[in-house]
């Protein structure tokens, strides 16, 4: 089952593993509709994105606004939300809960405000891939935020499955990956991260948003996978 002719709508297409799921789908002979918070991002992705792909602004924190966003997309065939800010790096004790609210606001109840409103209008044989992380299965010191949101991600997803079924329903869980998500950063962290990813996993390398690109596409395709989370992380879960 390939993509060819398809409508595929990704909510965070326009930066890191979004715009690569809008990229190589598009590749695919896709129709591709990216929609991001920033007019900027949108712009500078559609220049980028092959002919024929269409962007729009959006606040996946505005339900109103994410209805009126499938009013005008009208039928498509694969929902795609890789939507987030910078990842939320710290102590519990030094944590600031309304910027945790609002990490969460984008990440989870933007995907679930999309899946409210974003399902009705997917054809038969489509389906909803949504994102979560390997911090839900491999917390570390500082990664309260991002390991609460991986762990309701992956509940999401599973209810979600039979809820909507047989709209498919599954999340892609990426590792360390080199995107514009760790640019809050120091540069000699953000570049030490990278090297110690390198150095401890299996596969001898950070991930590229292209690598985990593949996993979502695989879910469009995979007519008889649903309520499954795949972990695309180098083999990080092992080590």
């Amino acid at each position: 089952m390939g993509l060819r002719g398809q409508r595929v709508v990704v909510i965070g297409g326009t930066a890191g593993i979004g715009f690569a799921v809008a990229e190589a789908a598009a590749r695919e002979g896709a129709e591709v509709v990216v929609a991001s918070r920033r007019r900027e991002s949108v712009d500078a992705a559609l220049k980028r994105l092959p002919a024929g792909a269409e962007g729009e602004v959006l606040d996946a924190t505005d339900e109103e606004a994410v209805r009126e966003f499938f009013g005008r997309v009208g039928a498509f065939d694969h929902l795609v939300y890789t939507a987030g800010e910078s990842l939320l790096l710290e102590s519990l004790a030094e944590s600031d809960l309304t910027r945790a609210r609002g990490f969460l606001d984008t990440r989870l109840w933007g995907a679930y405000t999309a899946v409210k409103h974003g399902a009705p209008a997917i054809r038969e044989g489509g389906s909803v891939v949504l994102t979560t992380g390997t911090a839900g299965r491999r917390p570390m010191p500082g990664t309260t935020v991002a390991a609460s949101l991986c762990g309701a991600m992956e509940s999401l997803t599973r209810a979600l499955a039979l809820e909507l079924a047989p709209l498919r329903v599954n999340a892609v869980s990426p590792g360390v990956v080199r995107t514009e998500l760790w640019r809050d950063l120091p540069a000699q962290d953000r570049d030490g991260l990278f090297a110690s990813a390198a150095g401890s996993l299996p596969v001898g390398r950070a991930g590229e948003p292209e690598d985990i690109a593949e996993a979502y596409l695989y879910l469009m395709r995979g007519g008889y996978t649903t309520g499954s989370v795949v972990v695309v992380d180098g083999g990080g879960v092992l080590v």
